[in-house]
């Protein structure tokens, strides 16, 4: 049996951990801390904005917290991952501000326009007016401004079914129908609650590039 080498020991875990950049760049920080608070002292944390991180491997939430030391890369929105972070992000919030000014109404946001951004209808009312929609973009510029949490939530399925079926959501809960597992994360800003097949960024304050213009019978978020 060989002698015990007396260089290794048992110790207690630093309260420090090291994110390992591209670029031989290192950052150490608490342990615990999400991986946005490490990506704060970058210099280009926000040109372009980043929306995301691929931690040892794997896509991650600006929200992962960092439990040991790591090799992590920096996802921005210049990349495809971040793109659709950012995307999935922009489209919630539109979301939660229609609802918030018209309750009573159901809007549609379909696939990506030629021109770029996404086409949006008002389900069984009249066009919004361009009155309407500059009230609607206006309400999402102050939602930026105050900064607001998206709220990562996991909840039972039949709590999840009962609130799409309260807000007359009958095609997320006809979807919902073929889900196995009997959770399900849901997103939550304000009182607007939904499900994405995704990540998102950490709070409204990332949102800060976005238009909306009329088009036809609807608009489109750019």
């Amino acid at each position: 049996m060989k002698d015990v080498d007396l260089n290794f020991q048992f110790s207690q875990p630093s309260p420090t951990v090291e994110v390992f950049l591209p670029g031989n760049r290192v950052i150490r920080g608490p342990r615990g801390a999400c991986i946005a608070d490490f990506f704060r002292v970058l210099p280009e944390w926000s040109a372009p904005p980043i929306v995301g991180a691929v931690i040892n491997g794997e896509l991650r939430e600006l929200t992962y917290p960092i439990d040991m030391d790591s090799r992590v890369k920096p996802v921005t929105m210049a990349d495809s991952d971040g793109a659709r972070i950012y995307r999935r992000s922009i489209t919630f919030l539109l979301e939660a501000a229609f609802e918030e000014l018209y309750p009573d109404e159901s809007l549609t946001v379909d696939h990506s326009v030629s021109s770029g951004g996404f086409f949006c209808q008002v389900v069984n009312k009249n066009d919004l007016t361009e009155m309407e929609i500059s009230l609607l973009e206006n309400r999402m510029k102050e939602i930026v401004e105050q900064d607001l949490p998206f709220e990562r939530n996991l909840v039972p399925l039949a709590e999840a079914v009962e609130y799409f079926q309260k807000n007359n959501n009958f095609d997320k809960v006809r979807l919902l129908k073929y889900r196995t597992k009997d959770h399900l994360v849901l997103y939550k800003l304000g009182h607007h609650q939904d499900y994405h097949h995704g990540y998102m960024v950490p709070s409204t304050g990332y949102l800060k590039l976005f238009h909306l213009q009329k088009l036809g019978d609807g608009f489109v978020l750019h």
